[in-house]
């Protein structure tokens, strides 16, 4: 016999919203699902905390709800050559921050009330997939399924047992939590920082609360893929960087503050299902652009749970269909589109990209209808693309002034 007809390997949000979405679209399976996470809740996890509103719209579709101290968020602001852009959205917040280690414990508490099963400070130390089931070797001895579901995060051993390659595109980010700085933008607003051309990345500065203390979360993303000049060996690391960003700000802090982890970014062009077995979340591939993880870790559970749900009534567990699934989802399209993005936005358009955001309060405004999960104004895409094509004018003058200056001890 069986131990559950799913397991999910880690149980943070991708792995949790994933079991809630199956056991919503099929209830019977509820107790027969069973999550194992790695660590005890409460559990630390390092992560920045942003939550589009989109990704509880989609638990509200369930109604599920995970009650936490956030600081909502209404706007964003960008820094980049010298300008800068902050706007707010009319109506609600557009999404909240969190911290991790009191979200995912919330979260698993919701689907335990649900009849799924969660066990914590379970380590899976092997995979084994058969023709009739998979096999987990696990810290508390063997698990057998029906199927699994790795969503384990980026160094998700799921996916290693699969032979599966490690991404295309891979970051890294280093985050530390200080006191507000007098520059900083007001507790409502998202800031991002592209200002540091030597950086494939950018500096964000989110609102937080730690212990109810009203902090800002600081950091820095660093993308690395094909297509993305490299940091130069000579110049400072993201650690680095970032304190001498905050000691700039006035808000010191010592380099054992620094908290480091690593990010996968998707390409829908790679696997990411085998027969038994399908990954979501970073095991999979997340926004590789900006890094986005929660939202998106959620989205994956509203698309791979109904899929799952579909794939155990008919019998077909090769979850070849799987990767279409996902590319028609709207999920699928943000990926696609952030994937090409990334190399755009850190490649040689970087200076077109830095005067666009700056400029286009239209774009700002579709990014934060996408953000809240409110229908993109199509007037609003289509300003932007007007204030593209200006910012392409204002770079295309800028090189005609460099290529035309005078040059130094020139005659008249």
């Amino acid at each position: 016999m069986l131990d559950a007809e799913i397991v999910i390997v880690g149980g943070g949000p991708a792995g949790i919203s994933t079991a809630l979405f199956l056991a919503h679209t099929s209830p019977r399976l509820a107790d027969r699902i069973l999550v194992i996470e790695r660590g005890k809740y409460p559990r630390e996890k390092v992560c920045a905390g942003a939550i589009g509103a989109r990704a509880d719209k989609l638990l509200a579709s369930i109604g599920a709800r995970v009650d936490v101290p956030s600081v909502p968020i209404r706007g964003l602001s960008v820094d980049a050559s010298g300008r800068s852009l902050a706007t707010r959205a009319d109506g609600p917040p557009i999404g909240r921050v969190v911290r991790r280690v009191e979200f995912d414990h919330a979260f698993a508490a919701v689907a335990m009330a649900r009849g799924v099963r969660v066990r914590d400070g379970v380590k899976v130390t092997g995979l084994v997939v058969g023709e009739h089931a998979a096999r987990l070797e696990t810290s508390i001895g063997e698990i057998r399924a029906r199927a699994v579901v790795g969503a384990d995060g980026v160094g998700s051993v799921v996916r290693r047992a699969l032979g599966l390659p490690r991404g295309a595109f891979m970051a890294q980010a280093v985050e530390l939590d200080t006191e507000r700085a007098s520059e900083d933008e007001p507790r409502d607003l998202l800031h991002f920082d592209l200002g540091d051309r030597g950086l494939p990345g950018y500096a964000w500065d989110f609102p937080t609360l730690v212990r109810g203390e009203p902090l800002v979360c600081r950091g820095i993303y660093e993308l690395r893929a094909e297509g993305v000049p490299e940091r130069a060996a000579t110049e400072p690391g993201p650690g680095d960087r970032l304190l001498a960003r905050a000691a700039a700000r006035g808000v010191p802090a010592p380099a054992a503050s620094l908290r480091r982890f690593a990010e996968r970014g998707l390409s829908l062009h790679e696997p990411f299902a085998r027969p038994r077995v399908l990954l979501v979340g970073e095991a999979a591939g997340i926004d590789p652009a900006l890094g986005e993880g929660i939202a998106q870790a959620i989205q994956y559970g509203a698309v791979a749970g109904p899929f799952l749900a579909r794939a155990l009534r008919s019998g077909d567990l090769s979850f070849a269909s799987f990767p279409r699934v996902l590319h028609a989802s709207r999920l699928g399209f943000d990926l696609r589109v952030r994937a090409r993005a990334a190399r755009f936005v850190y490649g040689g358009a970087r200076p077109l990209v830095e005067r666009w955001v700056t400029r286009s309060r239209a774009l700002a405004a579709a990014g934060m209808e996408y953000f809240a999960g409110e229908r993109v104004d199509r007037r609003a895409l289509g300003r932007s693309a007007l204030d593209l094509g200006g910012a392409l004018l204002g770079v295309a003058l800028d090189q005609a002034r460099v290529t035309w200056a005078p040059r130094s001890g020139a005659s008249p």
